[in-house]
């Protein structure tokens, strides 16, 4: 009875509004259909969309999700699924083909989170080296420095030492992140939340500072 009543309360619990005001989610196609009027007045500030993964994947719903967020008066930015098993630079040449060149858009991001092995071939030596490489290329396509969202299994295994001066968006359910305590500007607090226009569950998502603040991430750079 408890562990069920847990699971129903579960998606309900946010600690994260009791500190910080700007919340938002992040989306694919996996939520399939959305209602961004309707995220935008249950106080969804954000959003980051999916647009591709890997070398050729790109999500098929990104580029209706992109524009009905801007409708909707919803900050949004890009975000990439980093493949261990693709360079860097091919994975960059994917986003960039993809992603409108809107200058008020929130810096892209990148998703560094897969532990699991490639199938058809062995795992880069070099995954922040590549990791380096994305950031730099869509660094100079957008004119803005991508994010980096890792959990800390990856971070740990990959990151740990490296990227000091990058701002990070941090994975760390329920709990603050223990990781990149200085340098997160993002944090992904829940993984089965609840809002309008969304059937089902959806990544919450807070941001480290005021809506002004944010605004200023989006702005577009000299």
């Amino acid at each position: 009875m408890t562990l069920a009543l847990s699971w129903i309360v579960y998606p309900y619990v946010e600690p994260a509004a009791l500190y910080y005001d700007v919340r938002g989610v992040d989306v694919s196609h996996h939520q399939g259909p959305i209602d961004w009027d309707r995220l935008k007045e249950d106080g969804v500030e954000f959003a980051y969309i999916k647009a591709t993964e890997g070398e050729t994947f790109n999500d098929p719903r990104f580029s209706r999700n992109w524009f009905a967020a801007e409708q909707a008066g919803i900050l949004r930015g890009a975000y990439h699924f980093f493949s261990p098993c693709r360079t860097g630079k091919a994975q960059a040449e994917n986003f960039i083909r993809i992603v409108p060149r809107d200058m008020s858009a929130l810096p892209a991001a990148l998703d560094a989170e897969q532990m699991q092995p490639c199938r058809d071939r062995p795992t880069l030596p070099d995954l922040a080296g590549e990791i380096k490489d994305f950031l730099d290329a869509v660094e100079d396509a957008f004119r803005k420095r991508p994010v980096i969202y890792t959990t800390r299994q990856f971070h740990d295994a990959h990151l740990t030492g490296r990227f000091e001066k990058e701002h990070f968006w941090a994975r760390s359910l329920v709990i603050f992140p223990r990781y990149r305590r200085d340098s997160w500007i993002f944090w992904q607090y829940h993984n089965r939340g609840r809002r309008a226009g969304v059937d089902g569950a959806v990544d919450l998502n807070a941001y480290r500072g005021t809506l002004a603040q944010l605004k200023a991430l989006a702005a577009p750079r000299r």
